[in-house]
């Protein structure tokens, strides 16, 4: 019986937009910002569109809504972006190596800095930054197998 293997591989392609602030920290946080807040913006317009198609039509009113949607989206994962950035380039600053320890501190602090920010309270800024933590190590250890 003769077996077959796929085997290959993706790149995705490099997008990379020079920011220069004239300094690291500020680099990264504003590349961040831009590049994950087009994202968001992007996956907006994407369901936006669908429902476009699904009605039919699409009035004045239900553009404007969209468009402050897509706005409200960017900036919000943008921030969220541009936080998590900046607070991981801090630890690995303070701390002198560059390391998934890194990643999880800054994913927790981003996500107890975004809870506070919602004006959550208590246990569910703890969750939020044990959340931050676990999704920001879990996408380095990703980072590692390619």
């Amino acid at each position: 019986m003769s077996r077959s293997i796929l085997s290959g591989s993706y790149t995705s392609p490099k997008v990379d937009l020079i920011v220069d602030m004239g300094n690291p920290f500020l680099n990264l946080t504003v590349d961040g910002f831009l590049k994950i807040g087009t994202v968001a913006a992007a996956r907006v317009a994407a369901e936006e569109a669908y429902y476009v198609v699904k009605r039919g039509s699409i009035s004045h009113h239900n553009f404007e809504h969209s468009l402050k949607k897509m706005c409200k989206e960017g900036v919000y994962w943008g921030a969220v972006a541009a936080v998590y950035v900046g607070m991981e380039y801090g630890a690995e600053r303070v701390r002198g190596t560059r390391d998934w320890k890194n990643a999880m501190l800054g994913g927790a602090l981003t996500g107890a800095i975004m809870s506070v920010a919602s004006n959550n309270k208590g246990d569910k800024i703890v969750t939020d930054a044990i959340a931050g933590g676990a999704v920001a190590t879990a996408a380095e250890f990703l980072n590692y197998l390619t």
